[in-house]
């Protein structure tokens, strides 16, 4: 039910939509993580509907993030795919290299953070919406969670301080 500009149909998926474990959603697609690991999306192609340009890629999926135009999917391995709007999070070739022991990822409408396993952070995405924390990367340690507004992450420290960067 729905708008179907907004991912509202997913008929053309529907004998796929089986063994469903999580659903993340983009401003107009949607992720399902099955219970294989694998990954089924649909909906708008420039929303992150379409995911077969790295589909042989989304093997053991274990947690989908998305911001409103990309989705982050990280795998078994800690390492992450995404897909989408280059311009909202879809492009993380640039810390690619970066992006291993990767424990957990929030979004904002146009960025992406993932927490490593060391308690350090990466960004990548609109620097205007949390896409760059150079300015507070050295205060990004022993980070414990991340929460995300549309414009804004905020970083919980294990001394319980927290850090804030993006659009203020």
């Amino acid at each position: 039910w729905g708008d179907a500009d907004y991912g509202s149909d997913s008929s053309a998926v529907q004998d796929q939509l089986k063994g469903v474990q999580q659903i993340q959603a983009s401003a107009g697609a949607f992720a399902a993580i099955l219970e294989d690991g694998s990954v089924v999306t649909w909906g708008e192609v420039e929303c992150g509907g379409d995911s077969s340009a790295v589909q042989d890629q989304l093997r053991g999926v274990r947690q989908i993030q998305a911001t409103g135009l990309a989705f982050a999917a990280i795998l078994e391995d800690g390492s992450v795919v995404t897909w989408g709007d280059a311009g909202c999070g879809d492009d993380s070739s640039a810390v690619r290299d970066q992006l291993k022991g990767v424990q957990q990822i929030q979004a904002t409408g146009m960025a992406f953070a993932a927490i490593l396993e060391d308690g350090s952070v990466v960004t990548w995405g609109d620097a205007d919406y949390g896409g760059d924390c150079s300015a507070v990367r050295d205060q990004l340690k022993g980070v414990q969670q991340i929460q995300a507004s549309t414009g804004a992450f905020a970083a919980i420290l294990e001394d319980g301080s927290v850090v804030t960067w993006g659009e203020a």
